[in-house]
This record gives structure tokens, C-alpha cells and sequence, in this order.
């Protein structure tokens, strides 16, 4: 299996000199609606997971504190830079999504756009959000997924050994990855490409 986590930090190297101008008019709109739909407030404390090169940032409050981890040490100095140059004050560090180095329950909100989709195991990276947010906190999703509803078929399974290796899974399905990482979905909205990609909130699931 070509998707793993030495393989993303390698070709994610090699994309950042160009990241910019290939994401960012393409997923500009879905960002900004992603991270217009959730209940600000400030203070809150931010966790951006799988950040980039920080195109997040721009539509983020400016009374918020913000963390940004990433897996490529080349896209973290970019991010920097782009916090400076904004003059956003950013904690930004190179980690992988499927072992933050937080404490449980540290933050009131977690940010996982364009990255459900690329993680080697998306099932322990969301359990790791789930994991740092506290009780009401709030997960922010943006990503493409398959539909819910129906398995991929024959044919996007045969695609998805070629986009993986380039760039993303295109076999995932939102709702039962969330579910059983321990969220409830309280929002779930189409922001690009028809329904492929989605803009999802979620908070902890209540357990008895």
C-alpha cells in the first residue's frame, strides 16, 4: 500500500512550492463557507489538522488562539510564513494527525479540511480529534467523500489506486468514518462538485 505516512510527508515536500497556487483559487469557496458556518466565539481555542501551507488562516477570527499541525516540516515553514505576513499568531508544528501531541479535551474547536481523505488510517486521526476536543467542542470537516448511502464501485475502486498514490482516497464515506471515531454529525453540506466534496460539523457523541 503506497498511502502511508512516510510516503504523504515526502510527496507533500515536494508539493508545497506550488500548494499554493493549485489549492488555494481551487478550494478558496469551499474554506471560507466551511469556516463561516461554525459558532465562533472568542477566546475559543483552534486546532488546524493537516493545515498546509495555512490557506485556513484568512477565515479564521482574529480573537481566536490558533495551533496548526502538519505532517510536512516544509509546509509548517510555509504556514509560518504566511502567519507572519498576516501577522496572525500561529503555534504551528510538524506532527502526525494520528498522534497529536495534545492533552485530552484541549480544544474547543478541531479543523480537518482536505485531510480525512489523504490520512493512511482516517479512523485513528479522527479518533485523535475526537480525543482533544472537550465536551461541546466542534469538529470542522472539508473534504470529498463517497456517498454514504452506496459502496464505491469497481470502477472508482480501480481509479482510487491511482489517485491515492497522487493525492487522495476517493473511496471514503464521511458519515460511518465520524460515527464510529465517536462524533454525532450536526451538519452535513455540499460545498463543491455537487455532493463530492462536503462540508461537515460534528460534536462528541453523548455516551451513557
Amino acid at each position: 500500500m503506497i498511502n502511508t505516512t512516510r510516503w504523504n510527508r515526502l510527496r507533500y515536500s515536494c508539493y508545497a512550492p506550488i500548494y499554493d497556487r493549485v489549492a488555494g483559487p481551487l478550494f478558496r469557496r469551499a474554506r471560507r463557507e466551511s469556516l463561516r458556518a461554525v459558532p465562533w466565539q472568542s477566546g475559543m481555542k483552534v486546532l488546524l489538522v493537516g493545515a498546509g501551507t495555512g490557506l485556513d488562516l484568512l477565515w479564521l477570527p482574529r480573537d481566536v488562539e490558533i495551533h496548526a499541525t502538519d505532517l510536512s516540516p516544509a509546509m509548517v515553514k510555509r504556514l509560518e510564513t504566511r502567519a507572519r505576513k498576516l501577522s496572525i499568531d500561529v503555534e504551528a508544528r510538524v506532527m502526525d494527525a494520528a498522534q497529536l501531541d495534545y492533552a485530552d479535551g484541549e480544544f474547543d474547536i478541531v479543523v480537518m479540511h482536505l485531510i480525512v481523505a489523504v490520512m493512511p488510517d482516517p479512523a485513528r486521526g479522527l479518533r485523535e480529534a475526537c480525543r482533544v476536543l472537550n465536551d461541546q467542542g466542534l469538529l470542522c470537516v472539508m473534504d470529498k467523500f463517497q456517498s454514504d448511502e452506496r459502496p464505491s464501485g469497481i470502477v472508482r475502486r480501480g481509479l482510487n489506486l491511482v489517485t491515492t498514490t497522487l493525492a487522495t482516497d476517493i473511496t471514503r464515506q464521511a458519515r460511518p468514518l465520524l460515527e464510529q471515531a465517536g462524533f454525532r454529525i450536526d451538519e452535513d453540506a455540499p460545498v463543491m462538485m455537487g455532493r463530492l466534496f462536503r462540508r461537515l460539523q460534528a460534536s462528541k457523541a453523548v455516551t451513557s
